[in-house]
């Protein structure tokens, strides 16, 4: 794990990219900013956190990271060593956590909660929807860090995340006020959609997704299929980080919207 600081004295603010070896936008992110960084009126670390599975260039070493908090110092698993060291870098902390996706080219933030601060910095930000998760955080960076923003910032691998990862950490930035630069100012009319259950997704050689996220799904329509064999809805939902090879044993969530941030 990488910790860079701008900025003297101890920061109450991070930003955190590449928990996932195969989201190589966080890292990209954080170096664009480093290297060409604004000024900045509060200290803030950055931190690119799975370097060994970035290297391997795999999701994971042993264990799933967003899946093992808060970890465990002492552990023989990679990931739980990690992600006991990262719970202790963020403690006290408002995080900027970057991810990228295999489900959706544009941007999106999940929260824990409808808090001040989500309320307050994601209309600042350059994205589509709010994804409240609270509920479905166990094992998950929320689960220690609850003031934390996550955004999926696009495709994984490609130069789109890495440049929207890049932008919205300066908007992250500049929307808590540590920066010089006006905060962008975007409508508070975001979607705000609940992260529920899983979808299951059988072993198979070939899987097909039939619909896009966030937009509706009526009961009885198709959903996805492993192997040619038809997964149905069984009751209306919006889907959420629905692909077909994201997961390894789903194909992604069932969500519902519950209205508008404002």
């Amino acid at each position: 794990m990488r910790v860079e600081q701008l900025g003297e004295g101890e920061p109450s603010i991070a930003v955190v990219g590449s928990i996932h070896g195969d989201e190589p936008c966080g890292r990209d992110g954080i170096e664009a900013v480093l290297a060409d960084p604004p000024a900045l009126s509060q200290p803030v670390k950055f931190i690119v956190v799975n370097e060994r599975a970035l290297a391997a260039g795999e999701r994971y070493l042993e264990l799933d990271l967003n899946r093992v908090f808060p970890g465990d110092p002492d552990s023989d698993v990679h990931e739980m060593r990690l992600a006991a060291e990262l719970t202790a870098e963020l403690r006290g902390c408002t995080v900027l956590s970057l991810h990228s996706t295999q489900s959706y080219d544009g941007m999106f933030a999940l929260v824990d909660e409808l808090s001040d601060l989500a309320r307050d910095v994601c209309p600042k930000l350059s994205v589509d929807a709010v994804v409240r998760t609270k509920g479905e955080n166990e094992g998950r960076l929320f689960s220690v860090a609850p003031s934390t923003i996550e955004i999926e910032c696009g495709y994984q691998g490609s130069p789109e995340a890495a440049a929207n990862a890049e932008q919205v950490i300066r908007e992250f930035l500049a929307a808590l006020g540590v920066t010089d630069e006006p905060a962008p100012v975007r409508s508070p009319s975001l979607p705000v959609f609940q992260l529920g259950g899983p979808i299951p997704k059988a072993a198979a050689d070939e899987y097909e997704v039939f619909v896009r996220n966030f937009e509706p799904v009526a009961a009885g329509d198709p959903v996805a299929a492993a192997d040619g064999e038809m997964l149905h809805a069984e009751e209306d939902f919006h889907p959420v980080l629905l692909s077909a090879e994201g997961y390894e044993d789903v194909f992604g969530y069932m969500g519902t919207r519950v209205g508008t941030l404002d």
